[in-house]
């Protein structure tokens, strides 16, 4: 039986023609903002990626089916859709399965991406080892897929809310290679500084292409975590930032919350601290992560001949 899989025209096109496609997450647009700015911000991210050079494939699952590449209809009545499931690796077959409505997570979208035939996704940061994980065990599913799933992520490292120093130990284990882009330590999302030195480091896409091509001819499994620093203009330094995380983890930890409620939580807090400073400073990480996502997908190309 066959996957259920529709492509976009935009899509469908780009697949025929051999040029590089850029997977992108729904999540930013059912669970990321609020209407409209959600779906402008996914249009924005599109536009940005054509700019650069290739092809946009933001994924969904719409009534059953998984959509590679959304029409702007769709994008429309997703960014105002309610009851929509938030998808990772344990629930997209139950979504699918059932017939309902999901927006994809990191790792939802790895796995999608892998049966459609792309290489690359841009998202904004990662999932990792939440803070406490040595009691809650809260650990992501999105490190399991970087190490299973061969798909080169470009993020701006992984969410500042999570413990960074596990998240990158997590890494380590599983096998993931570590790139940080045009310098030596690790960002953290909103601050293009962490404290924590990057395990590898590349200034360009030819370079990061090349080692993704190489893992695939070593036959090894999974993807790289291509960690890619917000623009210094568009920052919010880890000394402002910090004070905000905190507040926001103690509240969360006052009320109890767990698994998949805690992120959005932080993120609203944090909005709300930063008196919506980090929603902007979001924004412009993932435009510039899109931006280095299509130049990356179009060596791969280039390459690969």
């Amino acid at each position: 039986m066959s996957l259920p899989m529709t492509f976009s025209p935009e899509v469908e096109a780009a697949r025929a023609g051999r040029r590089p496609i850029v997977a992108l997450e729904s999540t930013i647009i059912t669970h990321g903002m609020p209407y409209p700015q959600n779906v402008e911000t996914a249009r924005r991210v599109e536009a940005e990626v054509r700019r650069t050079g290739a092809v946009p494939a933001t994924i969904a699952v719409l009534a059953g089916r998984v959509h590679v590449g959304l029409t702007d209809a769709e994008v429309e009545t997703l960014g105002q859709a309610r009851d929509v499931m938030k998808l990772s690796r344990a629930d997209l077959a139950y979504c699918l399965a059932t017939g309902r409505t999901g927006s994809t997570t990191v790792a939802a979208t790895m796995i999608a991406a892998r049966r459609a035939g792309i290489e690359v996704f841009a998202t904004g940061g990662i999932g990792g080892v939440h803070r406490g994980a040595e009691h809650s065990f809260d650990v992501s599913a999105d490190l399991r897929e970087l190490a299973e799933t061969p798909v080169s992520v470009v993020s701006a490292g992984a969410k500042a809310i999570l413990d960074l120093p596990k998240t990158l130990e997590m890494l380590e284990t599983l096998g993931v290679p570590v790139i940080a882009v045009g310098q030596d330590e690790f960002p953290a999302f909103w601050s293009r500084c962490s404290g924590l030195r990057a395990p590898l480091r590349s200034d360009t896409p030819a370079e990061i292409a090349t080692a993704h091509l190489m893992r695939a001819r070593l036959g090894l499994p999974g993807g790289q975590l291509v960690a890619n620093p917000i623009p210094a203009a568009d920052e919010i330094p880890r000394d402002v930032i910090t004070p905000c995380i905190e507040t926001a983890l103690a509240e969360a930890e006052a009320q109890r919350l767990h698994a998949k409620a805690v992120t959005p939580f932080l993120l609203r807090r944090i909005f709300e601290l930063t008196a919506g400073r980090s929603l902007a400073a979001n924004i412009a990480l993932v435009l510039n992560n899109a931006r280095l996502a299509a130049r990356l997908a179009a060596e791969i190309v280039r390459q690969r001949g």
